[in-house]
């Protein structure tokens, strides 16, 4: 192999063959939309504890996915291979929100589309996912359950703990309870009438009742 045939090597004719304009235009586009995914995320969450690493990943992953079917449009072969490659790749890590898989997925389809050259579809469709998570993921019920914890002394100190609650609150409902000797715990559903929890303070001076928790519960729920 002579000096010449290096330089005619296929490799180097590859070079050319997404161009460097294409490479920057696609790569910017790509950052900024991920960086709009990002901004929903953080406007979106709901969870427990906000990871700041996973919306960085989002605007990284749309950037990759960009990069690579770049590659693969431009080099069928390569495209062969990528696929191959990409199939022994196995992630450990736990998605602990089921809307995490959402924001992954539509990183993903952000970085194929753009990459293929639908522009428009890109940031158009992107604009429109967006809006549709801010509306419904922070859509907030006007009437948000909370969760009161109640240990008595028995039944008749929870049939006053329970009648004085219904007449605080717009709903009571029984979830779970627990009965020992001489000693009973529920667990109840409440919707708060104007927002005033001075109710607990008045639930625990009552004769016969030891303590009263009130827990907002974030979880999801029906009715």
């Amino acid at each position: 192999m002579t000096f010449n045939d290096i330089f005619k090597s296929s490799f180097l004719e590859n070079i050319t063959s997404v161009s460097i304009l294409d490479m920057v235009l696609a790569l910017v586009l790509a950052f900024g939309i991920g960086l709009f995914i990002f901004l929903v995320y953080k406007k979106t969450y709901q969870g427990v504890m906000y990871s700041s690493s996973f919306g960085v990943t989002l605007i990284a992953l749309t950037m990759t996915t960009t990069v690579v079917i770049l590659a693969v449009t431009s080099n069928v072969v390569l495209s062969l291979g990528m696929v191959g490659a990409l199939s022994i790749v196995r992630f450990r890590t736990a998605i602990k929100e089921p809307l995490d898989i959402a924001f992954l997925f539509w990183a993903i389809a952000e970085g194929i589309v753009l990459a293929a050259g639908m522009i428009p579809l890109a940031i158009i469709g992107g604009v429109i996912i967006g809006l549709i998570l801010l509306v419904f993921v922070n859509k907030k019920s006007n009437y948000n359950p909370y969760i009161v914890v109640l240990q008595c002394d028995g039944h008749e100190a929870e049939q006053r703990a329970r009648k004085y609650l219904e007449t605080q609150t717009n709903r009571c409902v029984v979830k779970s309870k627990s009965a020992q000797h001489g000693a009973v715990e529920l667990n109840l559903e409440i919707r708060l009438k104007d927002g005033n929890t001075g109710f607990v303070n008045m639930l625990s001076e009552m004769e016969g009742v030891h303590s009263a928790v009130l827990v907002s519960y974030n979880g999801d729920y029906m009715g």
